[in-house]
């Protein structure tokens, strides 16, 4: 199995496990005399299972990413990182970017002038250059994904 295919398992799984807490949610109380849409014990039971193949499958992908070389020296874990931490600080420069383009009117002189502190068009030249990262970094570990199996 290819690890892109299991990174889709796992998010199956993840799904599957998300069902069963909405599932559960509704079947944990019910009026006196009535019976409850599904039996509890049978959704854990299910739940238990979807969690144990959910393990396993981290476990395999972590592994393969903390061994498989996206490039000479730099394993793919690492550019996971990488590309984690790109969007994190993009975001916070595209909300530098807002807070600082953000005008405001004045209706007389004698109203305080605001004035941004930031270069607004060298922080979206920023924010362009790690856009561009990332969908490169991202192609990087995409095809990676299709190419590598996935180790046991």
């Amino acid at each position: 199995m290819k690890l892109a295919e299991a990174l889709i398992l796992r998010a199956d799984c993840q799904k599957r496990v998300e069902q069963l807490r909405q599932r559960l949610a509704k079947s944990a109380q019910i009026q006196e005399g009535e019976m409850p849409p599904e039996n509890p014990q049978t959704l854990l039971a299910e739940l238990e299972t979807a969690v144990s193949e959910l393990t396993g499958l981290i476990q395999r992908i972590n592994r393969t990413n903390s061994q498989t070389e996206l490039e000479a020296g730099i394993i793919i874990s690492d550019a996971l990182a990488r590309r984690d931490t790109l969007v994190l600080k993009r975001s916070v420069y595209e909300s530098l970017m807002r807070a600082a383009s953000h005008s405001q009117n004045r209706y007389s002189r004698t109203e305080i002038k605001v004035l941004s502190t930031v270069n607004v068009a060298e922080i979206q030249s920023q924010i362009d250059r790690m856009a561009r990262d990332y969908r490169e970094l991202d192609t990087q570990i995409q095809a990676a994904n299709w190419n590598t199996e996935l180790l046991d």
